[in-house]
């Protein structure tokens, strides 16, 4: 799919990643194009499933959720009965951001975001009330440094 994307698209995708709220106009006058060859640029990427949604980015600190956790989860269990019910059930917790399965020896990490040690252990406690875990291991985030939902394009 990259290599199908011309300097134009990666512009326009770019002031979108940017801002997202931007007038068609404005992203055409920085992109250097009209705005109808852009309105269907965009169009394209989104019937196509590249622009996935867009969306508002919100202050966690601003809303309370203090403390972000890495959560390392290790599991006896790897028949697809226990993993659909991991899953269904990181689904359903507003507070797992992000969800990945890994290889090596942890399988999988999490990343929490509550408001602080006590909302995790009401956290945890659900969810080993859900599911069998063999091991899970919180990491406690001091300082985020780095986050964004920007892509290279």
């Amino acid at each position: 799919m990259t290599d199908q994307l011309d300097v134009i698209d990666r512009k326009i995708l770019s002031e979108l990643q940017a801002d997202a709220s931007q007038s068609l106009d404005e992203i055409a006058k920085k992109v250097g194009a009209s705005k109808t060859p852009v309105w269907n640029r965009i169009r394209k990427h989104r019937a196509s499933g590249l622009i996935k949604a867009n969306t508002a980015i919100l202050d966690p600190q601003k809303l309370g959720l203090e403390a972000c956790f890495f959560v390392l989860v290790r599991t006896s269990e790897h028949d697809k009965n226990w993993q659909e019910k991991f899953v269904n059930t990181l689904m359903a917790r507003p507070e797992v951001l992000e969800a990945h399965r890994l290889a090596g020896d942890i399988d999988y990490i999490l990343k929490v975001r509550v408001e602080n040690a006590k909302a995790y252990d009401v956290f945890y406690q659900a969810l080993i009330g859900e599911v069998k875990i063999f091991n899970v291991t919180a990491l406690l985030s001091m300082e985020e440094i780095k986050s964004t939902t920007v892509l290279p394009v």
